[in-house]
């Protein structure tokens, strides 16, 4: 979203009542943003995003049927323009890097002010990914270890536009920098990024960094 005056919208997703309720209280009285609806599974969530169209997902992990993150491979599969940002309990390294592989653009822990969950809605829908503070170190080094030296010619898939979307994005660029680098619109950006995820079979922003960095992209 480009558009300072764009209103973001919301879906909330949680199997507690009163998690929901204070969401909803919490993003309903901002200016710019609207609560789309609420879901109170995965599956809920998944038939909620086909029907509500919203910009970000804030969604639990841990609830019955289907999970968080499994719904979340399934909204950033069929909508790619959909951001989804986990917000749990759960915080160990396996849970959290699937969710990233899942597609997840931000994973914030149940206790996170009500500040850092607002920023994170609003990095989400502008294409950024946001961590929790006690994340955010061991996710920048899972997405920026070390990886092969770069072949002369990586993802020879990609066109050449593509491949510098690509190398931007691994550079850790949010849509609107990469725009701005290139001297291209954000809709060309936006339509690169979505490109890539689908040559790159990427459920999203993170996979496709992962693939990038470890293929010697986005080094400086």
């Amino acid at each position: 979203m480009t558009d300072p005056t764009a209103v973001i919208r919301v879906l909330v997703v949680d199997d507690h009542q009163i998690v929901r309720d204070g969401l909803v209280s919490l993003l309903g009285a901002l200016d710019g943003m609207e609560v789309a609806g609420t879901a109170v599974d995965g599956r809920d969530a998944v038939h909620q995003v086909a029907e509500s169209a919203p910009d970000v997902v804030v969604m639990d992990i841990q609830m019955p049927g289907l999970d968080g993150i499994e719904a979340t491979r399934h909204i950033t599969g069929r909508h790619p323009e959909v951001r989804v940002v986990m917000l749990t309990m759960n915080e160990d390294d396996e849970t959290v890097m699937s969710a990233i592989r899942a597609g997840a653009s931000g994973y914030l822990l149940k206790g996170s002010g009500a500040a850092e969950v607002v920023r994170a809605i609003e990095a989400a829908a502008e294409g950024g990914m946001v961590f929790g503070a006690s994340l955010a170190g061991r996710v920048a080094s899972y997405l920026s270890g070390r990886g092969p030296a770069p072949e002369e010619h990586p993802f020879p898939q990609l066109s050449e536009r593509e491949r510098s979307v690509l190398d931007l994005l691994a550079a850790g660029r949010s849509n609107d920098a990469i725009a701005r680098e290139l001297f291209v619109s954000s809709k060309t950006v936006r339509n690169a990024v979505s490109s890539i995820y689908s040559k790159l079979h990427a459920a999203g922003r993170a996979e496709a960094i992962i693939k990038a960095r470890e293929a010697g992209l986005g080094r400086d």
